[in-house]
């Protein structure tokens, strides 16, 4: 268990507040990282945070706007000045607009790549900085099943996601000298609350399900085992991977 042990490891977790960004970073909690919960949402990350220390686990909490670099850089100086180092960063920040092709415009466009792409980039940039400097560091992106397939009404979502599966690859190969491993984890659908919508429509949810060989919808614990394997020493030869999470969609 040596190999999964995160104690003395800094986890930096952007998208803490809720979903599947809440569940990861309690899963490097119980494998002993401290955590430093990123969001917008003050009460979410507060929620977070309780729930970690209920169980016994040590963070810290900073609400920032990831969107744009000036918010990025804000909310980086405020961290660093807490902590000497981020060993692990999970990149989990994600918003999504569901609307045909046709009747998206321009606000929506920005609305979704400047949190899931353009926010992710520079966050992901400057932590790498330290971790480069540092001669090592574990960084995992949230790209998706839809980085490789493509599905109705979901166009903005898909062009972000399929960036994030590139920018994986283009990391990994930058920083691989300097230790620094980067990789991906793509969930399929998983019911959160970003997903909320979606799921109350129950031929849509049949029709998941039935591209699922599994059989089933996935939750925030189904990505507990992918995100311990990529923040700890099991994947120090591992990088520039994507992981499809999906019940076997992809292989389907």
């Amino acid at each position: 268990m040596d190999l999964f042990d995160l104690s003395g490891k800094v986890a930096l977790v952007a998208g803490a507040s809720r979903g599947l960004g809440k569940g990861m970073a309690k899963a490097l909690s119980s494998h002993n990282a401290f955590v430093i919960l990123v969001a917008r949402t003050v009460k979410g990350l507060k929620e977070t945070l309780n729930e970690i220390e209920k169980e016994g686990g040590k963070g810290l909490a900073l609400p920032g706007d990831l969107s744009t670099v000036k918010g990025i850089k804000e909310l980086l100086d405020k961290i660093f000045s807490e902590v000497k180092k981020v060993d692990i960063l999970v990149n989990a920040v994600g918003t999504q607009r569901r609307k045909p092709a046709f009747d998206v415009d321009e606000e929506d466009w920005d609305f979704v790549i400047n949190t899931n792409l353009k926010g992710v980039y520079f966050l992901t940039k400057e932590i790498g900085k330290k971790m480069v400097k540092q001669k090592k560091g574990k960084i995992i992106l949230i790209a998706s099943l839809t980085s490789k397939i493509g599905i109705p009404n979901i166009s903005i979502y898909g062009a972000s996601k399929g960036g994030i599966a590139s920018l994986t690859r283009h990391f990994a190969v930058e920083w691989a000298r300097d230790n620094v491993q980067v990789n991906a984890i793509a969930p399929g659908y998983f019911k959160t609350e970003l997903t909320k919508d979606l799921f109350s429509q129950k031929d849509k949810v049949e029709w998941i399900k039935s591209r699922i060989p599994i059989g089933r919808i996935g939750t925030p614990d189904d990505l507990y085992g992918p995100v311990i394997f990529f923040s700890s020493k099991a994947s120090d030869y591992v990088t520039g991977q994507i992981l499809f999470v999906d019940g076997g969609w992809t292989a389907a």
